[in-house]
């Protein structure tokens, strides 16, 4: 098995998502939310493979494709208590100062039973400065999505692989050396099984880190 398809999700990878989607969320009456819907370099595929459902766009700026302007990281707050059966991000978590906060909120306006896809990046070049915050991999969405928040992880990976290599400006002994691993998209799928614990704290996400792995022993 090569690299990529060990890494690969399951059915949540940037090639593949949209289908799954279709098959699993497209129904008459289901709510769904998408963070980040203002369109920039394409076009909106929800009205190819989410035409059934009720849509809302939400942005931080007005434009096409956008229902609600506002900032995510108070995102249940411009939507007056309503809930939603599917949340979807793409290419937006890398631009969120306090992406944990977000998380957050799409554990306020999902329902139990409601499923959320992030998509966002690893491995890619800095865009729309100064506004580019963070990179991500999937074991990072993994603690975004904790389960103290209500989640379960269905599907996470990364996908879209790179080729590197270390260039012009780099110290001689690492010049042309190839920098392996390389992804430009990581994704998560996640449900929401149950309501956040309450009091939650993003402390004790990380002190369960520190019970159920550990730090890489030295080599």
């Amino acid at each position: 098995m090569t690299e990529a398809a060990e890494r690969a999700p399951e059915f949540c990878g940037h090639s593949v998502v949209w289908p799954w989607i279709k098959e699993h969320i497209n129904r008459p009456g289901l709510e769904v939310l998408e963070i980040g819907s203002r369109l920039v370099v394409s076009r909106a595929l929800w009205k190819d493979y989410l035409p059934d459902v009720n849509y809302t766009g939400f942005d931080f700026m007005d434009g096409p494709n956008v229902d609600v302007v506002g900032d995510a990281h108070k995102l249940a707050s411009y939507l007056s208590g309503r809930q939603f059966d599917f949340v979807l991000s793409c290419a937006v978590f890398e631009h969120l100062t306090c992406p944990w906060l977000v998380a957050e909120e799409i554990a306020k306006v999902l329902r139990v039973g409601g499923k959320a896809y992030i998509e966002t990046h690893f491995s890619f070049s800095e865009h729309e400065t100064p506004w580019h915050f963070f990179q991500f991999n999937s074991r990072g969405l993994e603690q975004l999505f904790h389960p103290r928040l209500g989640f379960k992880v269905l599907d996470s990976g990364l996908s879209t692989p790179i080729i590197g290599r270390f260039a012009r400006g780099s110290q001689g002994y690492l010049l042309d050396q190839p920098v392996n691993n390389l992804y430009c998209h990581a994704e998560i799928v996640v449900e929401k099984v149950a309501e956040p614990e309450p009091g939650f704290s993003w402390r004790d996400v990380a002190e369960d880190l520190l019970v159920s792995s550990s730090y890489p022993a030295p080599a």
